[in-house]
C-alpha cells in the first residue's frame, strides 16, 4: 500500500499514473510563462516524485473533472496510443437551460478554429460526440428549467462537446462563448474515464461525481488546500474571482475582508454566506489606504464587522506550521498568504524547488538560510522546521520578536537561530567582510520602506543593488530567492533586472524557476499577476 502524501485534487496515484479532479476555473497548464500555474504545473513542481508528470489530454479552464497524467515513459506511450486509437472512454455531464432535440443522438462534423472559437465546417478535424439526456432533470435537481445531458466524445477535439451542444441548439449553461446563458461557471464536467492500465493492460476506471451546486471559487480552494495542514487561504481575489477591488481571506477561525471602501450590502451578504460555510467566529474588514504610513495603528487595523472579536493573538496553520496572527497590530496581520507555496519549498532539508531543481541535503550547520526583510520570519520558520540554521534580518524589532514567538509556537529552540535588527544591505556587507556565506538567500523586500537611519528603499530603484550585495554572501552553487509584489513592475522587467545584476557581478545562473502567485490568487486580464518570484541556483564568481 502506497503511503504517499496526497493533495485534495489527486484522487489516485501509483508508480505510473496520477489522476486528478480539476476544479472549474483552473487551467490544465499555464497559458503563458508569467501567468498563474495550471494544475499540471502546480503538481509537477510540487513533489519530487511528480517531476516527470506528462500531459496526455486536457480540459478547458472552466471545465471540471478528471485528468490523467503519466509518470513514466511506459505510461506516456501507452496512454498516447490509447487516446490516438480511441480506446480511452470518457463521459461528461453538462447542464443546459435549452431544449434538447432528442433523448439520444450523435453529432458528427469537422471542427476548425474560427477566431477565439471553434466551429463545424469544411477543412476541419473529424469530431464525433454522442449525447443522452438524463431523466428527471438528473444533476440539475432543484434547479428549475435545467436539463442534465451526458456527453460521450468519441474523438478529442478542442471545445468539441461545447461546439456540438451549441450547434445542436442547447449551449451549455454558462458557456457564453458559444451562446450559453451567463452563469457562475461553464457547467461541463468530465465525470468518468476508463482505459487499459499501462502496466499489465488491465481495465481501470475512474469517476469524479459532479457537484454543480457548489461554489466554483470554493471548489478551487478545496482542491489545493490540505485541511489537516492549512486553515488559511484567500477566498476572494478581486476581479480574478468576479469581485473587482475586493479581497477576502480565511485566517483560521476568522475572515478578513479588504477593499478601498466600506462594505457594500452585497459584500456584507457574501461575507455572511462565507462565515456560515466556514463557521467563522468573527469577520473583519480593513480599508486599504495609500496613506497607511500616516495612519495610527488603530486606524490601519482591521475592524470587526460581525461575530466575536478575535483575541489579541490567535493562530493559523499553514503547511503544518503554526503562525501567530493579530488584527490589532496595524496594516499587516502577520503572514502574507501569497508566499505559501514558496515557504513550502523550504520545508525539506533538500529544498525541493521544482522538477529537477533541488539542493542536496547537507548538515544543518553548513546549510544556512539568510532571510532579508524577514517580517515575522515565515521563510525562516519553514527552513528551521527542516533543520536548517537561519538568520533573519528586519528593520522592525516588533516583527522580529513576532518571529521569535512563531519559532517558540512550533517548539523550535531560538538559540539555534539569529534575529538581527537592522538594514539588510548593511548586514550583508558586514557578513561579506567576515567571509560568511549562505546556502540560500531570500530577498522579499517591501515595495517601499523608509527609516531615519537608512533613508528610503524603493524596490524598482534599488533591486539591482540589493541583488549585487546578496551575491557577495551567496556561496557557489547556492540558491537566491528573489521576489517582489510591485504590481506595476512587469515580470519580464523584474527578471531582466535580477539577471543583469547577476551577470554584471560575474556569476552564472545554473538553474532558474519562476513562480507566480498560488491558485487561490487567480490571475486573469482584469486581475493581472502582481507577485513575481524566481528561484535561481548560481555558480561562483568567474565561473565558466
Amino acid at each position: 500500500m502506497l503511503s504517499w502524501r496526497m493533495v485534495p485534487c489527486v484522487i489516485f496515484e501509483d508508480e505510473h499514473l496520477l489522476v486528478a479532479s480539476k476544479p472549474a476555473g483552473w487551467n490544465t497548464h499555464a497559458p503563458s510563462p508569467y501567468a498563474g500555474e495550471g494544475i499540471y504545473d502546480w503538481l509537477k513542481h510540487r513533489e519530487p516524485r511528480w517531476a516527470t508528470l506528462a500531459i496526455v489530454h486536457r480540459l478547458d479552464k472552466e471545465t471540471s473533472g478528471l485528468l490523467v497524467f503519466g509518470k513514466t515513459p511506459l505510461a506516456n506511450k501507452s496512454l498516447t496510443e490509447q487516446f490516438t486509437d480511441r480506446r480511452v472512454h470518457k463521459k461528461y455531464l453538462l447542464l443546459t437551460d435549452r431544449a434538447v432535440p432528442e433523448k439520444e443522438f450523435t453529432v458528427k462534423s469537422s471542427l476548425a478554429r474560427a477566431g477565439e472559437k471553434y466551429a463545424s465546417g469544411p477543412g476541419g478535424e473529424p469530431a464525433e460526440t454522442r449525447f443522452a439526456v438524463q431523466p428527471s432533470g438528473g444533476l440539475a435537481g432543484p434547479m428549475p428549467g435545467l436539463r442534465t445531458v451526458e456527453a460521450y466524445p468519441l474523438t478529442g477535439r478542442t471545445h468539441q462537446i461545447r461546439v456540438h451542444a451549441a450547434e445542436s441548439g442547447f449551449p451549455i449553461l454558462g458557456d457564453t462563448l458559444y451562446g450559453g446563458t451567463a452563469s457562475t461557471r461553464v457547467f461541463l464536467h468530465a465525470a468518468e474515464i476508463s482505459f487499459a492500465h499501462p502496466l499489465g493492460g488491465e481495465p481501470v476506471r475512474f469517476c469524479a461525481p459532479a457537484n454543480f451546486h457548489a461554489d466554483p471559487r470554493l471548489g478551487l480552494r478545496a482542491a489545493i488546500i490540505e485541511p489537516d495542514a492549512t486553515d488559511a487561504c484567500r477566498l476572494i481575489h478581486g476581479a480574478g474571482d468576479g469581485w473587482p477591488g475586493w479581497y477576502v481571506e480565511k485566517l483560521g477561525d476568522y475572515l478578513l475582508s479588504q477593499s478601498e471602501t466600506i462594505l457594500s450590502a452585497t459584500q456584507q451578504e457574501e461575507l455572511s454566506r462565507l462565515a456560515k460555510i466556514f463557521n467563522a467566529r468573527g469577520v473583519y474588514h480593513k480599508i486599504l489606504s495609500r496613506q497607511v504610513r500616516r495612519s495610527t495603528t488603530a486606524e490601519a487595523s482591521p475592524q470587526l464587522v460581525s461575530g466575536t472579536a478575535a483575541p489579541e493573538r490567535f493562530e493559523i496553520r499553514e503547511n503544518g506550521i503554526r503562525y501567530e496572527m493579530s488584527f490589532s497590530e496595524g496594516y499587516s496581520v502577520g503572514l502574507f498568504l501569497d508566499q505559501r507555496d514558496n515557504r513550502r519549498r523550504l520545508l525539506t532539508p533538500t529544498i525541493h524547488i521544482a522538477a529537477d531543481f533541488s539542493l542536496a541535503q547537507l548538515p544543518a550547520s553548513s546549510f544556512q538560510l539568510l532571510n532579508c526583510f524577514s517580517y515575522t520570519c515565515g521563510f525562516s520558520l519553514a527552513a528551521a522546521r527542516a533543520g536548517v540554521a537561519t538568520i533573519s534580518i528586519d528593520l522592525s524589532k516588533k516583527y522580529l520578536d513576532w518571529g521569535r514567538r512563531n519559532f517558540t509556537l512550533n517548539g523550535l529552540d531560538t538559540s539555534n537561530h539569529q534575529f538581527i535588527y537592522g538594514d539588510a544591505m548593511d548586514w550583508m556587507r558586514r557578513f561579506a567582510k567576515k567571509s560568511l556565506r549562505f546556502r540560500t538567500v531570500v530577498l522579499d523586500p517591501p515595495t517601499f520602506s523608509q527609516s531615519k537611519e537608512h533613508g528610503t528603499f524603493s524596490v524598482k530603484r534599488d533591486y539591482t543593488r540589493l541583488v549585487t550585495v546578496a551575491l557577495r554572501v551567496l556561496e557557489p552553487g547556492g540558491v537566491l530567492l528573489a521576489s517582489t509584489n510591485a504590481a506595476d513592475w512587469p515580470p519580464e522587467e523584474f527578471l531582466a533586472t535580477v539577471e543583469s545584476a547577476i551577470q554584471a557581478a560575474g556569476r552564472k545562473i545554473l538553474q532558474r524557476h519562476y513562480v507566480p502567485q498560488p491558485p487561490d490568487f487567480p490571475v486573469n486580464r482584469a486581475e493581472p499577476a502582481y507577485l513575481k518570484t524566481v528561484w535561481m541556483k548560481i555558480a561562483g564568481y568567474g565561473s565558466a
